[in-house]
Formats: structure tokens, C-alpha cells, sequence
């Protein structure tokens, strides 16, 4: 684009509309609130907080709750701004230029396409096969893994509508659940006299020596639990082309999914640490929040709460597959993916990306079928960092163009906040990002990041030498106002 900013005046943002608008407000909320899921993320990690800092480490999630709603408040001025399918890789290649924005896709192709299986592998081996009874077998959770993105493609193909409700439904259970979890489990407390406030200010069985506070410990660790749960809340502006009203509905779901995740998720950690029966106990387990559910509520009610978190799993992981492959179709019909003819091509009656969601779906199964177990576990570590290091990009990218940026009438603005707010979410990434590389188990997986950018630029050097035109060429012309 030379350089040069445009904004779209219209919905479809000089594109053709290709894709069917059938998302309404809490639809489009579901999706970024499926994608970040406090269930999952909770369930998935809880165990390396109290292992890491104890159960005062919990308090870390309310740190990067409102760090994270910072970083939302600025990605929703884009949205509100250019409502289009890619994103940030859309910002970035009409505010700045398409070689930047061709970078801004890659980070975010990464990171979805590691997430689909980081998601459903846990599903598999975290909650499907304990509700089934299973014994832990790795063979058993990759051909599970298997089946599930197998499950997930097909509903994405189907009908974005049929995802959307899926996670709409999910999203109002997994909300009861929690605040029914955080009722029963507060009741139990009460009745029983057992668990404890103190518990809220407990180290439990993390070491007590200096490295507890050190660069890289115990207490800086549990940070993550935050850091790897609420991401993925600008979900919903990579299927702003589905979405109704999208200038308004896109951002309010961006900024109100991540303040409801850490609200919901800041009071569900509390219950589940007073209600802790034992630590030492609870903490040597593996599913240490599942203990604590037994424990305090029964196995029925485990078994019933278990099938639930097991639905926000899947709801998800196929949140996270639909927004990989949205994506990639909008790269794709700018010429700037691999086999670009192909991935831009949607099903004239299924209104869906069929090829990109295909992609999403056999990179998944290779990823399972080729890695061992340690890389794929040093794998999915790497893939925290990459949204910490995309939303950076993109919050530098706003404080860089702001200026260049039209005011959308009735649409969310910040105002004279917007500077001090953008600002302020850069110090919190900057910080975000040393927590996450500074551990010295984060070493392999920095260099797989590392690994991963230094091959997507072999590709970009393969562009500029073969198909420089690609990246040279401005997107299509914005249509006029509606």
C-alpha cells in the first residue's frame, strides 16, 4: 500500500461478500469468550500454580486479567474500525503496509494452528478420558485427538451458524457451572468447617527459599495460568465478515469477553482454594481441581461437571479452528498464502472456507502423528508466547497509526483514553513477554519460536525473489459508506 493508511468505509472492506453475516451480538461474544474458556483453562493449569507458587499464586490471574483488559481495549479500536475477516493481519497490511501485515498473519497462523492441538489434545487426555474412566495412555489420547479434530472440521464445514450455537450453548453452561461451582463449594466449606481462607495465603508445598521470588520463580510462574487462559479474546474479529453490525458487536465482545472471563475465573479460583481439603494432597495430583469436586461435591456431581468442562473443551477447540481457517482464507484471497486459488475458495452453499479449514485439520493431524510426546508438550509451551508476542506487534502497529485512523459513528472509541490505555497495554506485553521467556524450561521453547519465524522468513525472502507483486499490491478498493 505504500505506505499509505485507508480505511474501509463499508462492512465488506472492497471485498466481494463471501461469507454469510448469521452472527448476532452474544454469538459473536460466545466465540471470544469459547476461545479464552475459564473452565479450560483453569482445569488445565491449576495444578502448576499450586505445584510452582502454592495457592497464593492464584491472586497472579487478577495481575494479568486486567493487563489482558488493556490489551483488549486496543485491539477493539481496530475492530471498531476495520471489521474484516484476518484481523490484525488486515491492520497491519492496509494502516502500515502488506509485507507487514504478511508477518502479523504468520504470528497468528503459528499460534492457532499449535492451539487447535494444544486444546483438543487436553480435551482428550484431561477431560474426555478421565470422564470415561480411562487409565492415562498417550497412544489412546493422540487417536482421540485425532477423532475430535476430525469431529471439529466437519461442524466448521458444515455451518459457521451451527458452530456459533454450539458455542453460544457452551458458553451459557460452562458460565452456570461456575458460578453454581463456586455456590456448592462455598456451601460444603460452610457445613463441612473443613478447607480454609488461610488457604488464600499460602505457599503450600512451593519452596520458601529466595528463588520463590526470583527472575523465573515459583511465584512469577504461576503467572502463566493467566497468561495461557486469557488469550484469544480477538477471536471474534476474525469472523467479523459473519458477524451483524460488526463495528459495534466485534468490539464489545472483544473488551466484555476477557473483563467476564477474569471476572468468572478470579472468583471460581477463590472457591476452589478455600474448598482445597488438603494441600500437600491436592497438590500432588494431576487433576487437582477434579479432586477437590469429588471430594467436596461427590462423584456424581464430578462426573456431571466433568461432562460440562468437557463440552467447553470441544467448544474451544473448535472455536480455535474456525479462526485459524478464517485466517488463512484472508490472506489467501490477497494472493499473499501457498496455494492462495485454493485456500480463498468458500462452499456456495455452506458459506465456509472449506479448503482453509481442511488445511487447519491435516496440519493438526500431523502434528499428532509425527511429534513425540516431550516435542509436542515443548511445542505447545512455545505457542504461549506467540499471542503475547502478535498482540505486542499489534499494539505498537496502533500506537504507530492512530493518527491515520477515522472516528466510525456510534462505534466503540476510547476517546482522549486511548494513548494512556495503548501505552499502558505495550509496558504490560513488555512484561508478559519477560515472564514467559526469563524460566529456564522456556529455553526450548523460545528457540522453537525462533525456528518457527526463521522458516516463515525463508518464505517471505522466497516471496520478495519470486512473487514480489504479491506483496505490493494494495487490497481491494473499500466500498462506499452504507
Amino acid at each position: 500500500m505504500n505506505g499509505q493508511a485507508r480505511r474501509p468505509a463499508g462492512e465488506g472492506g472492497g471485498y466481494e461478500p463471501q461469507l454469510k453475516r448469521s452472527l448476532g451480538q452474544f454469538q459473536v461474544f460466545a466465540v471470544s469468550f469459547a476461545f479464552i474458556s475459564v473452565a479450560v483453562g483453569i482445569f488445565g493449569t491449576y495444578d502448576d500454580v499450586l505445584r510452582t507458587a502454592g495457592p497464593v499464586g492464584i491472586w497472579l490471574w487478577a495481575i494479568v486479567a486486567v493487563g489482558q483488559t488493556l490489551v483488549a481495549l486496543v485491539i477493539a479500536q481496530f475492530a471498531a474500525r476495520i471489521p474484516l475477516t484476518g484481523s490484525s493481519y488486515q491492520w497491519a497490511s492496509r494502516l502500515a503496509s502488506p509485507a507487514i501485515g504478511w508477518w502479523f498473519g504468520l504470528l497468528s497462523f503459528l499460534y492457532l494452528g499449535i492451539a487447535v492441538v494444544a486444546v483438543d489434545n487436553a480435551l482428550a487426555t484431561q477431560a474426555l478420558m478421565p470422564l470415561l474412566k480411562m487409565s492415562a495412555d498417550e497412544s489412546m489420547g493422540r487417536m482421540l485427538t485425532l477423532a475430535i479434530l476430525v469431529v471439529q472440521a466437519g461442524l466448521t464445514i458444515f455451518s459457521t451458524r451451527l458452530v456459533a450455537m454450539i458455542n453460544a450453548a457452551a458458553v451459557g453452561i460452562e458460565v452456570v457451572i461456575v458460578l453454581l461451582l463456586v455456590l456448592l463449594l462455598s456451601a460444603a466449606v460452610f457445613l463441612s468447617g473443613a478447607g480454609g481462607f488461610d488457604h488464600l495465603v499460602s505457599r503450600g508445598v512451593a519452596a520458601s527459599d529466595m528463588t520463590y521470588f526470583s527472575v523465573g520463580g515459583g511465584l512469577m510462574l504461576a503467572m502463566l495460568m493467566g497468561l495461557s487462559t486469557l488469550v484469544g479474546f480477538d477471536a471474534s474479529a476474525n469472523l467479523a465478515e459473519e458477524a451483524r453490525d460488526p463495528f459495534r458487536t466485534v468490539p464489545r465482545a472483544i473488551v466484555g469477553s476477557v473483563i467476564a472471563a477474569g471476572l468468572l475465573g478470579m472468583v471460581f479460583l477463590i472457591a476452589l482454594t478455600v474448598a482445597i481439603p488438603d494441600i500437600g494432597t491436592i497438590s500432588a495430583s494431576a487433576s487437582p481441581v477434579a479432586d477437590i469436586l469429588r471430594d467436596r461435591l461427590g462423584p456424581t456431581m464430578e462426573a456431571c461437571l466433568m461432562l460440562a468442562v468437557t463440552f467447553a473443551f470441544f467448544a474451544c477447540g473448535m472455536v480455535v479452528m474456525a479462526t485459524a481457517a478464517r485466517l488463512v482464507f484472508a490472506m489467501a484471497r490477497d494472493g499473499r498464502f501457498p496455494a492462495s486459488r485454493i485456500m480463498a475458495r468458500v462452499h456456495p452453499r455452506t458459506h465456509t472456507p472449506i479448503p482453509a479449514t481442511v488445511l487447519i485439520l491435516v496440519g493438526g493431524i500431523l502434528l499428532m502423528l509425527s511429534l513425540p510426546g516431550e516435542a509436542l508438550l515443548q511445542l505447545i509451551t512455545a505457542s504461549t508466547i506467540l499471542p503475547v508476542l502478535s498482540y505486542g506487534v499489534t499494539v505498537i502497529l496502533y500506537l504507530a497509526v492512530r493518527h491515520k485512523l477515522d472516528r466510525q459513528a456510534g462505534a466503540f472509541d476510547l476517546g482522549r483514553a486511548e494513548l494512556p490505555v495503548a501505552v499502558a497495554a505495550l509496558l504490560w506485553l513488555a512484561i508478559a513477554l519477560f515472564v514467559l521467556v526469563t524460566p529456564p524450561a522456556a529455553f526450548v521453547p523460545v528457540l522453537i519460536v525462533a525456528g518457527l519465524l526463521a522458516l516463515g522468513g525463508f518464505y517471505f525472502v522466497w516471496i520478495l525473489r519470486f512473487n514480489r507483486a504479491v506483496l505490493a499490491v494494495e487490497p481491494a478498493p473499500a466500498l462506499p459508506s452504507a
